[in-house]
């Protein structure tokens, strides 16, 4: 097994439930599967009118970036049998807050299926790639998975506004919220127990370094809103919010909001 499916494996277990995914495990994951840095559009990427959908509580797919899943219910197998036999896809939405049944959000993010790997017991580890944000339409059927109608959710702002003043201003403040170091969730700890504090410290600094610079080549501001998102702002309903939002413009003072209260919410910490 090769080494990113090794870490696909061990975060698929423990972070099924999880919106933050640790940074060094998601730049290992990155730096294993090219990360997509054009829409579907550009990349002129014949969509399907209709894609399985997973839903998953505080789960949220951007594009271009990376979702380690491990497929154990018995409908999910079969919908991911069924796209490894077609075109590769399917919906990540996270489930409607408050609700007791499984209804998805409306917005959703599309993936591509870029590793699949299948055990005996039928089980599979699988890493997902964003493409795209989607909206779900009409229900095709429930059984034996959900498939839904979609369309891609694109922005179509012509001309668009000038992006270069909030870019500017949330490259700043993630430079600030990096700077107050990041808390490594409590169910990861088993992950990383053979690590001390030192080594932890320093791997994440490395993984923040890579981040920052990959932040930096990148021209498209709604990548730079959606990479922010997925990388710094572990609150779900918030992250559903920057994915729902299409405009940019928009996305961008949504996501400067956001990681503003997340920046005074660590400052208030002792």
């Amino acid at each position: 097994m090769s080494e990113a499916l090794k870490i696909g494996k061990l975060i698929s277990a423990k972070y099924r439930n999880l919106a933050f995914i640790p940074i060094p495990v998601k730049f290992f994951l990155t730096g294993v599967c090219r990360v997509i840095t054009s829409s579907p559009g550009r990349l002129k990427m014949k969509l399907p009118s209709e894609v399985p959908v997973m839903t998953l509580p505080n789960a949220i797919l951007f594009p271009g970036a990376m979702l380690p899943l491990y497929i154990y219910e018995k409908r999910y197998q079969r919908m991911l049998s069924d796209a490894l036999h077609s075109h590769r896809m399917f919906a990540v939405a996270m489930q409607k807050s408050g609700c007791k049944r499984e209804i998805p959000s409306q917005v959703a993010g599309l993936g591509l299926i870029r590793v699949a790997v299948t055990r005996p017991d039928a089980t599979s580890y699988v890493i997902v790639q964003g493409l795209a944000r989607v909206a779900l339409k009409t229900v095709v059927r429930h059984r034996p998975y959900r498939l839904q109608r979609m369309h891609p959710m694109e922005n179509d702002e012509d001309p668009a506004p000038p992006l270069a003043p909030l870019t500017r201003k949330l490259r700043t403040l993630v430079v600030r919220r990096i700077e107050q170091g990041l808390n490594f969730p409590e169910a990861a700890k088993p992950l990383v127990k053979d690590l001390d504090s030192e080594q932890w410290n320093s791997m994440t600094s490395q993984s923040m370094q890579h981040f920052v610079q990959y932040l930096d080549q990148l021209e498209d501001a709604g990548q730079i809103a959606d990479l922010v998102t997925c990388t710094l702002l572990p609150n779900p309903q918030q992250r559903q919010t920057v994915l729902e939002t299409v405009k940019v413009e928009h996305r961008l003072m949504q996501v400067i909001r956001f990681l503003k209260s997340e920046i005074q919410h660590k400052r208030k910490q002792p």
